[in-house]
């Protein structure tokens, strides 16, 4: 069988460390008779499952104990919602609109509270991160919300806006695990796991637990966050073999790869290649800022939408799939998470210069 390299956005590759130990225990996982899709989420090889991942995750993320980290479904969507239900005290929260996902989140905040907009680069195409002063938000706001990284349009912050004393909200489901960072500059991270932990259905919600037990009475049971703190994310049937994968990932990024560290040095090996091919380019051109540029999703054009659909089909049948830039942005994009290969990127490269030398006028 000959794998492909999968530069999706998400669903995205899998480390086939992860993908061949998952592979071995799918009829029996160690000697329970049984397949983690078949257990008890109330078992005791599920309680180990679980509990061993969020221990493997605070000991990568190096998570403070005064964070509870929740294991949740409903995709990061569901958090654009969950959020102001359970964050809004006060009724207001500041937003930097950074592209269509901190809109979304705008969108759902609109229906809770006030939407303060501090900043946007929407004029620009999401071209770049706004830079922000303190000054400029509000100190009675509830909590600042960003998306730290941007899939669709490959802008990223390399350095967290400074927001006082007031709690800041990050959506990191295209970085989170990428390299280290400080949790406790955040109120509340989350992550849809489809991108750097494991498959789609599990999200993430590392919240600083003095954020818990905020909500309205009147919150539904299944979207505060309290009840999933209180039942150590086991108030209902969690996704299970999601939740297993996850695991398998962070073992992944302990044992083989030896950590964040190690992590963020291998991934800025390969977007400092793609990068750099790109910067040299005469035929293709990174529309994004430098400074703001993404380790996880490189996009990129030509100029001409023939021609970059004609990119995307014969890097296809090269073995390069999922290049095709989001529907609302066109172009190409390269999405290289953690799973992706120096190799993948080796080929994309390569495969770049060939189209180039073919193609240019």
């Amino acid at each position: 069988m000959t794998r492909v390299f999968n530069f999706s956005a998400g669903p995205s590759m899998l480390p086939e460390w992860v993908l061949k130990k998952a592979s071995a225990e799918m009829l029996e996982y160690g000697s329970s008779g049984q397949s983690v899709m078949e257990m008890s989420h109330r078992s005791c090889d599920f309680m180990t499952i679980i509990q061993t991942c969020e221990q493997r995750l605070r000991r990568v993320m190096n998570i403070p104990d005064n964070y509870k980290v929740l294991f949740l479904q409903g995709g990061a969507s569901l958090q654009f919602s969950m959020i102001p239900m359970n964050l809004l005290v006060k009724g207001k929260a500041d937003v930097i609109n950074t592209g269509l996902w901190s809109k979304k989140a705008m969108k759902e905040l609109k229906k809770l509270g006030t939407c303060n907009l501090i900043a946007s680069s929407e004029e620009a195409g999401f071209s770049y991160i706004p830079k922000t002063t303190k000054d400029q938000f509000d100190p009675e706001a509830d909590y600042v919300y960003i998306c730290e990284n941007n899939t669709i349009y490959g802008t990223k912050y390399h350095q967290l806006p400074d927001t006082g004393a007031v709690p800041l909200v990050a959506d990191l489901s295209s970085c989170i695990l990428s390299e280290p960072i400080d949790v406790t500059q955040y109120g509340l991270i989350f992550a849809g796991a489809q991108k750097n932990m494991g498959p789609a259905g599990l999200t993430v919600v590392i919240i600083r637990e003095d954020l818990i037990g905020k909500a309205d009475e009147k919150t539904p049971s299944m979207l505060d966050y309290k009840t999933y703190a209180d039942n150590d994310s086991m108030f209902n049937t969690p996704p299970t073999y999601a939740i297993y994968i996850c695991g398998l990932v962070l073992q992944w990024l302990e044992e083989e790869i030896g950590g964040l560290d190690q992590m963020k040095t291998i991934n800025e090996k390969k977007a400092a290649l793609l990068y750099e091919t790109l910067d040299q380019s005469k035929l293709f051109k990174a529309p994004v800022a430098k400074e703001d540029r993404s380790m996880m999703n490189i996009t990129f054009v030509t100029g001409d939408a023939e021609l970059d659909k004609k990119f995307v089909k014969e890097a296809e049948a090269a073995g390069l799939v999922n290049l095709k830039g989001h529907r609302s942005v066109g172009g190409m994009r390269a999405s290289i998470y953690n799973a992706m290969p120096i190799e993948g990127v080796e080929k994309l490269t390569a495969f770049m210069r060939q189209f180039e030398s073919e193609n240019l006028k």
